[in-house]
């Protein structure tokens, strides 16, 4: 459980770090190389946050067992009926 804990921050974490270099490579304001630089690490925090979330559905499938199902749009809600 203590590894939920460390995670879910670090989460958070990266999604603001991702957050404010989305913010300066949208302002142009950068230099080419500190643009690319700024660039590859958005590409790795976003792979590192996908695989935390990844990870965190599979823990939360695990939890739940044969009782997780798929949430459905409202359309497919609404062909149902």
């Amino acid at each position: 459980m203590n590894s939920t804990r460390r995670k879910l921050p670090d989460l958070e974490k990266s999604l603001a770090e991702l957050e404010t270099i989305v913010e300066q490579l949208e302002s142009g304001d950068l230099a080419l190389e500190k643009s690319l630089k700024e660039f590859e690490r958005g590409v790795r925090l976003s792979r590192e946050c996908q695989l935390a979330l990844k990870d965190a559905e599979h823990r939360v499938q695990q939890l739940m067992g044969a009782e997780l199902k798929d949430f459905a749009s409202p359309d497919e809600e609404a062909d149902a009926d």
